[in-house]
């Protein structure tokens, strides 16, 4: 299957139990019906554990964005799904 923004081959990956297809290219990912529905359980899933909840927390970092002498906003806030969708 053909990118249908850059026209380049797509790519699959299975993360955690869905296919995902990928642009190599400009890095677009494209879903068939009913693999966002499965990545939103598994989102849901993985945050209704509170141990879940406070290693992510931790992990990247939300608390720093809170305090405005430390406030960047121009920089990503990430999530349980940065590790979802990292093709790279």
């Amino acid at each position: 299957m053909k990118c249908p923004v850059c026209n380049e081959t797509l790519m699959m990956t299975d993360k955690q139990g869905v296919e995902i297809d990928y642009c190599p290219n400009c890095r677009g990912v494209w879903l068939d019906r009913g693999e966002l529905e499965k990545i939103l359980e598994r989102s849901g899933t993985h945050y209704s554990d509170k141990k879940n909840y406070d290693k992510d927390y931790k992990r990247y970092g939300y608390d720093q964005y809170n305090s405005s002498s430390q406030h960047h906003p121009h920089k990503k806030k990430k999530s349980f799904l940065d590790d979802f969708f990292d093709f790279g």
